[in-house]
């Protein structure tokens, strides 16, 4: 008799599947073959217990009823038909994936990704009869498994996989908390649209979900949005919404600066909220194709080809709502000083659009000891908030576990508590004018605005990263000012002549 499965049992259940790989397969690749795997095993046990609770209520002429169920899984394509079979596992089971995406082409078509099933050098049919039983020992059915819990164990599996395959990780997996900081900042509401341009497993979307979840808001009416580049990853996105019983989604596999996906009336389509972690200063981006883009979207220039983060803030900013779109953006700190974006930077002040600008603790990032920062922008700030820019050092809130960096909630509720308030904190946070940035050569590097603490007992509160871009701030601001001096030097000895 099947029960409901503990959220340790799960996760356990789950990385089991991927320790029978090993040895057969990279790390890397587990994921090409596992979620479609559980993802099958889950649409099997649903379409079952839906059919069980139909025939128990009004006899068996309701199994084959359409309202019966949510998706259709046609005669031969289900669990039991390709767990029987003896020999040639492999296209047994792409045959399965191809009909049940087929039978549902406006819910999962193209959902299983294109795993190479049949290579049996690979995936011989020994291992994929051994992956199938160990799938078949627990019931992935919503009673014994509901939608939140079996969400959370595929985040489980996401983060595993990011751990187990190394450098590629954040591509695949940004740090979960800093994830939930993002959200809190931006407090989604109800019947909002909210848009991921760079969405990978669709987390920041999830994660915004949850927010009104746990707040008791109504989320069945919000609509979310992502563009994903990777085809294998856009994939376990609508997996990974899907599995968290969110029906109301669309996610598009494509390159979202040479191709945007969501398009209204031949103009970009604006959403109330954005959450993104843009991959960072790509350098194997079209930059021919974006100097002729027809979308707007080099309202501030067109970046250098080393380094398309601003490619992909002006892509954001320009799909926001022009009264309620908002976007909190995970970018490295390079954007805040670099030399040969100051003219873009210098448009983006200028404009007004900058609300806010966090910096955050170093190893937040898997395999990486690198600073980020979130850069929250608004299209219509509140009147007190126009003409300014709130700075927040949050250098220094991180925990550190097991090798791992996270933020606490209290670290989130300090960092979110403060942009809120809006207001000077003495070594946390600064609230600066147009004016200031002006001044400081339209640096946006957080060492120039938030001072030590009064009180910090001599200790250092930057890191050498942030002395160095105070350093280089400062010093473009000497030059800048001798140049200028130079010039005026230069001008007053031409009149005297």
């Amino acid at each position: 008799m099947s029960k409901k499965i503990t959220q340790d049992e799960l996760e356990s259940y789950l990385w089991g599947s991927a320790v029978l790989l090993r040895n057969h397969i990279d790390a890397g690749a587990y994921k090409q073959y596992i979620f479609p795997l559980l993802f099958f095993k889950r649409l099997n046990d649903v379409y079952e217990e839906e059919t069980e609770k139909a025939v128990r209520e009004n006899g068996p002429e309701a199994a084959d009823w359409e309202e019966t169920h949510s998706f259709i899984i046609p005669d031969g394509a289900h669990w039991g038909d390709v767990r029987s079979v003896p020999e040639n596992v492999g296209k047994a089971i792409q045959t399965a994936f191809r009909a049940i995406e087929k039978a549902n082409c406006d819910k999962l078509s193209g959902i299983f990704g294109d795993g190479t099933w049949t290579n049996k050098n690979r995936l011989p049919d020994r291992l994929l009869k051994d992956l199938m039983e160990h799938f078949s020992s627990k019931t992935l059915s919503i009673e014994n498994c509901p939608e939140d819990e079996l969400g959370y164990g595929y985040e489980y599996l996401i983060k595993k996989f990011a751990d187990d395959s190394g450098h590629t990780a954040q591509e695949f997996y940004t740090n979960r908390t800093v994830v939930h900081l993002m959200t809190e900042l931006l407090k989604p509401e109800s019947g909002e649209s909210i848009y991921d341009p760079t969405c990978g497993s669709a987390g920041m979307l999830i994660s915004s979900i949850a927010y009104l979840k746990e707040k008791g808001k109504e989320w069945r009416n919000v609509s979310l949005f992502g563009q994903e580049i990777n085809a294998l990853t856009s994939a376990i996105a609508r997996m990974n919404l899907f599995l968290h019983g969110i029906e109301d989604f669309q996610i598009e596999n494509d390159d979202t600066l040479a191709s945007p996906a969501f398009i209204k009336n031949g103009k970009l389509r604006t959403f109330d909220l954005v959450l993104a972690n843009p991959p960072y200063s790509i350098k194997e981006w079209n930059r021919d194709a974006f100097s002729a883009d027809k979308y707007g979207r080099k309202f501030l220039g067109v970046p250098p080809q080393g380094r398309a983060d601003y490619a992909f803030l002006q892509h954001i900013i320009k799909s926001l709502d022009e009264k309620s779109g908002r976007c909190a953006i995970l970018f490295p700190h390079g954007v805040l000083f670099r030399n040969e974006e100051g003219e873009m930077r210098e448009k983006l002040v200028r404009g007004d659009y900058v609300e806010c600008v966090i910096g955050l603790a170093p190893n937040l990032f898997y395999n990486s000891p690198m600073e980020a920062c979130i850069m929250i922008c608004r299209m219509d700030k509140k009147l007190d908030r126009r003409g300014k820019v709130l700075f927040i050092n949050a250098i220094n809130e991180v925990e550190r576990k097991n090798a791992q960096s996270y933020l606490t909630d209290a670290h989130i509720n300090k960092i979110a508590n403060a942009y809120a308030e809006y207001k000077d904190n003495d070594g946390f946070a600064k609230v600066v004018t147009i004016k200031d940035i002006e001044e400081n050569n339209f640096s946006l590097s957080i060492p120039l605005f938030v001072k030590p603490a009064a009180d910090s007992n001599g200790e250092d509160p930057f890191t050498v990263q942030q002395h160095y871009e105070n350093w280089r701030a400062l010093s473009e601001r000497v030059q800048k000012s001798y140049s200028l001096l130079s010039k005026m030097i230069a001008k007053g000895g031409e009149e005297n002549a």
